[in-house]
C-alpha cells in the first residue's frame, strides 16, 4: 500500500513538473473554491434564550432584527430530523451536496411549465440558500449554490448540516429555526414533538404561510398527513402510530413564551446576548416564589406599593436558584426595572455587619451594654423606630432589636471610615462615595446597595462559617465570590489558608445567633407570620421616608432576600421591613428544605467569664456567666461600671472615714450607670439599685450624679415657629441618680426655676451662644454651652 501511495505522489510530481502553467491554474482554482464558504455561514443575531436547571424554558427575547431565532441546539430530534428529510431530501445522506437526478427532474417540469415550480434542492443547497438570503431563484444562483453546498459537505457533517437547517428554516411570520416553532406552535420543546406536530413543521418551510390559522387549513393537513402516510409506508412509523397521528388537530392559536424569570432574562441579554443559557434556576421553586410576588404584590398595591424584588442563593455554590426582578404590576409602575440590582437607601440592613466587625475586632462582646439615650453628634439626631430609650441595652440586643441609637454609638466608637474599609472588603459597590459623604447615617441608611451584593455578601458569611467548621479551621481566599446563575460555571473559592478573608467564624457565628433572635417591637400583630421552628438569622430594614423595605435572612445552606416599595422611590407610611418585607421572606423559607442551625466554630471561640450585669470581662467581684467568644474578644475591656462603694452597716447610706469607723464600714462592689443611661435603664429594670446617698453627717466628695439628656455640649439649636407663627420653646433636659432630688436651673447665670423628679425646663432664649448651668441641692453643678439659630 505505502509502495501505492508514492508512485501515486511521484506521478503527481512529475505532471506537475511537466505542467506548470495547468497546474498554476488548478492550484488557483482549488483555492477558490476552499475559500467560497465563509467561515461563519449566518451572520443573524439570535435571540437570548434562558432555561431552568432541569433544561424548562424560563423565557426568551427576540434577536435584534426582530425574528425569532433560538441559537441552534446541539442535536436535532429524531422525529423531526426523518419528517424533513423524508419531505425535503430522501436521498440526503448519500448525496456530495446537490441531487443531479432531482435536479434533472426539476428542469424538465419547469421548462414544460415556462416557469420555475420545482427547485429540486436537497437540504444542504437549503442551507446555503438560507445563507443567501435575498438572492433572486435564477439558474445561475442556482449554480452558485450548488458548488456551496459541497464545499459544506466537505466542511461539515450530515448532522450538523441538519442542525443549521433546523436552527435557521422559516416556519411563517417571525418564526425562524425549529426550536422557536415548537414553542411558539405548540407549546413544547422539540424534543417533546409528537410525529404529527414533527410532520407538521417539516412541511412548513417550504411553503410558511400555511400556518397562519384559519387560512389554508386544508393545504397544510393534506401536507401533513402525505407525509405521515410515506413514512408509515417506508417503516419510520406503525399503522398505530399513523392512525394516531393523523386524528391530532392543527396549530391554532400561537402560544405566548414561558416568562418565568423575565428580569434574569434581561441580566442574561445585557451581558451574553443571542446565546441559550442553561442557568442555576430551581423551576419548580421558582414558580412558587413567583406565585409568593404575586400574591404579595395584590396585597401591597392596594396601599400603592406597586414593587417587590426576591433572590433565592444556595449557599453552597453561591447558585441563584430563585430571581424575581419585580412584582407582575404594569408599565405604570415600572414592572420592567429589574430591582435585584438597582441601588437603594440601605436602612438598618448593615447593622450586622458592623456588629460582626466590631466582635471580630474585640470591641465589644455579644452582651456588652451599649448606651440607649438621647444622643446629638455634630447636629445629627438618631431615633430609635419607637422613639424609646433604654438607657443602655446589651449588643446582642440592640441588634435583633434594630435599635438605631446604639448602632449609631457603636459605629462612632468603631469609627465611620474604618467600617466603610470593611464594606469595601466585601464589595458592596453602590456604596462608593467618600466615608465624610455618608458619616455617622452609614448605619441607618445614609448609603445605598443592591440585592444582589447584598445576598452575596451574606451568603459569603454563611459560608465561611460552614467551611471552617469542615475543614478543621481553614478559610478560604474567594470566600465571597460573586453570585452565579449559569449552570456551565463552577465556583471558584480560591485557596485555603489560615488567616480570615474579611470577617472570622466566631464573629458570624455570634452575630447570627444575635439575628436568630425575634426582633420584633412588642405587640405587633404582623408577626403572626413568624414561624418560630423555622431557625433562620434574619434582619430588616426600613430607608428614611419608608421608601424601602428590606428582609435578608439566611440558614446553614440558603440566603433568601426580599426587597419591598416603589420603584419611583415615593414612600408609603405602612411600609417597613418587618410588616412587608419579614413576611415574603419566612414564606419563601418555607419553601426550603429545612436545615440544621450552624455549627459552633470551636477553634475561632474562646470561654471567658463576663459580668452579667454589664456584659465586660468580669471584674474580680462581678457577678459571673460564662460565654463562648471571638479570640479577640479575651482582650475586651473590663467591665467599667462595678465600683467599689463604702456603706454603713445598714447598707443604706454610702460613708467614709469622716462619718463611720474604718472597721465598721461594710464594703461592696456595685452596679453604677453614667447619670443619663441609669435615668432610662432603671425604667426598664425594677431590680436596678441606685447608689444610696451618702449619709447627712459625712463629708467629701461625691461622685458625678447628674448630666444632660439634652442638649449636648457645644449643640446648635434652631427655634421652630407653630402654625401661629409663635417661636416654640426649647425644652432643657437633666437626669440625675436621685429622682426627689431638686435642682436649680440658669441661663447665662439667670435664675430659671426649679424641678422634682422629672427634670425638664422649657427656656425660650434669643439668637446666638447662651450657658446653661444646673445645680441640685447638694450643690453638684453641671454646665452646657450652646448656640440659638432661628429657623
Amino acid at each position: 500500500m505505502k509502495a501505492k501511495i508514492k508512485a501515486l505522489l511521484q506521478r503527481i510530481f512529475h505532471w506537475i513538473q511537466n505542467n506548470k502553467k495547468k497546474s498554476a491554474f488548478l492550484f488557483v482554482v482549488l483555492a477558490a473554491y476552499y475559500f467560497s464558504l465563509p467561515r461563519t455561514l449566518f451572520q443573524e443575531p439570535y435571540s437570548t434564550v434562558i432555561e431552568s436547571k432541569e433544561g424548562e424554558l424560563l423565557g426568551a427575547k427576540i434577536a435584534r432584527d426582530g425574528q425569532w431565532r433560538f441559537p441552534a441546539q446541539d442535536s436535532v430530534p429524531y422525529k423531526f430530523k426523518k419528517c424533513i428529510v423524508y419531505f425535503e431530501d430522501e436521498h440526503f445522506r448519500y448525496h456530495p451536496g446537490f441531487n443531479p437526478i432531482a435536479m434533472y427532474n426539476a428542469m424538465r417540469q419547469n421548462s414544460k411549465a415556462g416557469k420555475i415550480v420545482r427547485g429540486g434542492s436537497t437540504l444542504t443547497q437549503q442551507v446555503i440558500r438560507l445563507s443567501r438570503k435575498g438572492k433572486k431563484r435564477t439558474y445561475f444562483e442556482k449554480i452558485i449554490e450548488l458548488i456551496l453546498a459541497t464545499r459544506l459537505e466537505f466542511r461539515h457533517s450530515k448532522e450538523t448540516i441538519l442542525e443549521l437547517y433546523a436552527a435557521h428554516a422559516p416556519f411563517g411570520s417571525n418564526v425562524v429555526g425549529l426550536e422557536m416553532a415548537s414553542w411558539r406552535y405548540f407549546g413544547v420543546q422539540s424534543h417533546q414533538l409528537s410525529w404529527a406536530e414533527s410532520a407538521t413543521l417539516a412541511v412548513l418551510p417550504n411553503a410558511p404561510s400555511l400556518i397562519y390559522p384559519g387560512k389554508n387549513q386544508q393545504r397544510l393537513l393534506k401536507k401533513r398527513n402525505t407525509l405521515l402516510l410515506k413514512l408509515k409506508n417506508e417503516g419510520i412509523i406503525d399503522a398505530q402510530t399513523y392512525a394516531l397521528a393523523i386524528d391530532e388537530p392543527l396549530p391554532q392559536k400561537p402560544y405566548d413564551l414561558p416568562q418565568t424569570a423575565p428580569h434574569l432574562l434581561q441580566r442574561v441579554a445585557r451581558n451574553q446576548e443571542g446565546t441559550r443559557l442553561k442557568t442555576t434556576i430551581d423551576i419548580a421553586l421558582q414558580n412558587r416564589v413567583n406565585q409568593i410576588a404575586k400574591y404579595y404584590y395584590s396585597q401591597y398595591k392596594q396601599n400603592d406599593v406597586n414593587n417587590l424584588a426576591i433572590l433565592v442563593i444556595d449557599v453552597q455554590n453561591r447558585n441563584v436558584i430563585s430571581y424575581v426582578g419585580n412584582s407582575p404590576s404594569d408599565e405604570n409602575h415600572q414592572k420592567d426595572v429589574d430591582i435585584i440590582g438597582a441601588p437603594r437607601s440601605t436602612g438598618s440592613i448593615l447593622k450586622p455587619l458592623l456588629y460582626a466587625a466590631m466582635l471580630d475586632n474585640g470591641e465589644i462582646l455579644p452582651n456588652t451594654l451599649v448606651a440607649d439615650i438621647p444622643t446629638q453628634i455634630s447636629g445629627y439626631t438618631p431615633q430609635n423606630f419607637n422613639l424609646t430609650f433604654d438607657g443602655a441595652v446589651p449588643a446582642h440586643r440592640a441588634l435583633s432589636r434594630s435599635l438605631n441609637i446604639p448602632a449609631v454609638l457603636m459605629l462612632q466608637e468603631y469609627g465611620v471610615n474604618k467600617f466603610y474599609e470593611e464594606l469595601q472588603k466585601f464589595k458592596l459597590r453602590d456604596i462608593s462615595k467618600t466615608p465624610d459623604h455618608y458619616g455617622l447615617s452609614l448605619i441607618l441608611g445614609g448609603a445605598e446597595s443592591n440585592l444582589w451584593d447584598l445576598c452575596r455578601t451574606y451568603a459569603g458569611m454563611s459560608s465561611t462559617v460552614n467551611y471552617f467548621n469542615k475543614s478543621n479551621g481553614k478559610y478560604r481566599s474567594g470566600e465571597y465570590a460573586e453570585l452565579n446563575y449559569d449552570e456551565s460555571i463552577l465556583p471558584d473559592f480560591g485557596h485555603e489558608s489560615k488567616q480570615k478573608t474579611i470577617l472570622g467564624a466566631g464573629a458570624i457565628w455570634q452575630t447570627y445567633n444575635a439575628m436568630e433572635e425575634v426582633n420584633r417591637p412588642e405587640g405587633d400583630e404582623a408577626w403572626k407570620f413568624y414561624d418560630s421552628s423555622l431557625k433562620i438569622a434574619w434582619k430588616t430594614g426600613t430607608s428614611f421616608g419608608n421608601r424601602d423595605a428590606w428582609a435578608i435572612g439566611t440558614n446553614s445552606r440558603y440566603v433568601v432576600g426580599v426587597w419591598v416599595g416603589n420603584a419611583s422611590g415615593e414612600g408609603r407610611p405602612t411600609l417597613t421591613g418587618v410588616t412587608s418585607a419579614a413576611p415574603i421572606l419566612f414564606d419563601v423559607f418555607n419553601l426550603l428544605p429545612r436545615k440544621k442551625w450552624f455549627d459552633a466554630p470551636l477553634q475561632d471561640l474562646a470561654a471567658v467569664e463576663i459580668c452579667k450585669l454589664s456584659g465586660h470581662l468580669a471584674q474580680e467581684d462581678c457577678p459571673k456567666i460564662k460565654q463562648y467568644v471571638p479570640l479577640k474578644g479575651k482582650t475586651t475591656s473590663i467591665c467599667p461600671y462595678h465600683k467599689t462603694v463604702h456603706l454603713d452597716k445598714t447598707g443604706k447610706y454610702r460613708v467614709n472615714s469622716s462619718c463611720e469607723n474604718v472597721e465598721d464600714i461594710v464594703t461592696r462592689k456595685w452596679f453604677v450607670l453614667p447619670p443619663v443611661m441609669e435615668w432610662y435603664y432603671k425604667n426598664q429594670h425594677i431590680d436596678y439599685l441606685p447608689l444610696p446617698p451618702f449619709r447627712s453627717d459625712c463629708q467629701g466628695t461625691q461622685t458625678a450624679s447628674m448630666d444632660f439628656i439634652y442638649p449636648k455640649t457645644n449643640s446648635k439649636i434652631y427655634l421652630t415657629k407653630n402654625f401661629n407663627s409663635e417661636t416654640q420653646p426649647v425644652i432643657l433636659k437633666v437626669a440625675h441618680s436621685q429622682r426627689e432630688t431638686e435642682v436649680f436651673w440658669y441661663v447665662d447665670n439667670v435664675y430659671k426655676g426649679s424641678t422634682k423628679t422629672f427634670h425638664e425646663m422649657p427656656i425660650t432664649p434669643t439668637e446666638g451662644f447662651h450657658y446653661i448651668t444646673v445645680i441640685d441641692e447638694s450643690g453638684y453643678e453641671i454646665r452646657k454651652k450652646i448656640e440659638i439659630l432661628r429657623e
